[in-house]
């Protein structure tokens, strides 16, 4: 059987995000910028699923502003911020990529983290002062799944850059956090529905009453000229539909998950020698499970599992042949040789005890085949 654990890269579409969506991909298919019936109609559409997003993220309706993909987010927060205010900007060193690379795009630095993943808070208050336009810290990581201290940041950034707003990357955290509670503080939050059971290529950024954001995509002035484009209707309804599913099941989930978590997580170092958990398991979200191991490339190691039917990814990125660690693990303090054996396995609402029964089998089986070789 494939046993499906990168829930982290993207989920399987939630049964009610794939049925609200499909009248907009076929009969329903006006335009909301328009004034007919069946603009009207969609524009209907898009304005009951921002209710449902606002609720679902703490925030007004008109605090939603609807984005291509997470990505998109995360570049409008950042590089919009620092538009509207130009300043030092800040990051953490673990942030995603879309933040990490849209933070170098302004001159800014990275805020050190501690073994664990969390932001280093006394390093971070360092770096703050009234000539920070933007800090972001996300809120839980995409690789090792660390949950961030939020409001201690968000805190620090009112005392010690009053006029920064504090940005952060909810992606990962959305499936497991309470992210209306957990986020409250943050200024800009940004979200992706491809990981909580929507469709690839929509997601939001709630910009708090009174942030000023300069645009980043410039066109017909959609969402009061914040995010220019073509309504991505269809996306936006099943977004919306997913992140009810998602709040109204969590708790559960949550719960389930985390057990299974635990259960392949303690699996998988009790078989294999020289096998260590990246992290804190106490403070990362249900759903990741990532380990290290000595001796082996990643790889190497996802080739001969995905062979096996088990479908994850790793802690290093391989360009151009040549494979690199992960920023992540780098910042963390981990050795080159570990971070190069790195393996996420990250699971999620849909994730069988078979699926975690078939990773504590084959995983082993294919670390003693690359040890061997």
């Amino acid at each position: 059987m494939l046993a499906y654990l990168d829930n982290a890269a993207t989920t399987p579409m939630r049964p009610e995000a794939v049925e609200a969506m499909l009248p907009y991909l076929t009969e329903r298919f006006g335009n909301p910028s328009g004034s007919h019936a069946l603009s009207r109609e969609a524009k209907k559409a898009v304005e009951e699923a921002r209710d449902v997003v606002a609720a679902a993220l703490g925030a007004a309706p008109g605090e939603v502003v609807f984005t291509g993909s997470g990505t998109e987010s995360d570049n409008l927060a950042v590089i919009g911020a620092y538009g509207a205010r130009p300043g030092a900007v800040v990051c953490s060193a673990v942030e995603h990529h879309a933040v990490l690379h849209a933070t170098e795009a302004v001159g800014g630095r990275r805020a050190p983290v501690r073994p664990d993943g969390a932001v280093d808070l006394d390093a971070l208050a360092a770096m703050l002062d009234p000539s920070v336009s933007a800090v972001a810290v996300m809120l839980a990581n995409n690789e090792v799944g660390t949950i961030q201290p939020l409001a201690d940041v968000v805190a620090l950034v009112r005392a010690r850059a009053p006029q920064a707003v504090v940005v952060t990357d909810a992606v990962q955290a959305f499936p497991w956090v309470d992210v209306a509670t957990a986020a409250a503080g943050a200024d800009l939050v940004a979200v992706s529905a491809h990981k909580f059971g929507g469709p690839k290529g929509v997601g939001a950024l709630v910009v708090r009453q009174g942030v000023k954001l300069a645009p980043i995509i410039h066109g017909g002035g959609q969402e009061r000229d914040r995010r220019s484009g073509t309504y991505n209707v269809a996306g936006i309804v099943a977004m919306a539909a997913a992140m009810q599913a998602t709040v109204a099941g969590r708790d559960a989930t949550v719960a389930r998950v985390g057990a299974q978590r635990d259960r392949l997580a303690d699996g998988l170092l009790a078989q294999i020698d020289g096998a260590l958990e990246t992290g804190d398991r106490a403070t990362k979200v249900a759903g990741n499970c990532h380990l290290t191991f000595e001796g082996v490339e990643a790889e190497a190691l996802l080739v001969l599992l995905d062979g096996a039917g088990v479908c994850a990814s790793a802690g290093s990125a391989c360009t151009s042949g040549a494979i690199e660690p992960s920023h992540v693990l780098e910042a963390m303090g981990v050795p080159r040789d570990r971070g190069l054996g790195a393996l996420r396995l990250s699971l999620g609402p849909s994730t069988t005890d078979d699926e975690v029964d078939v990773a504590l089998e084959a995983v082993p089986e294919a670390i003693a085949r690359l040890r061997a070789a």
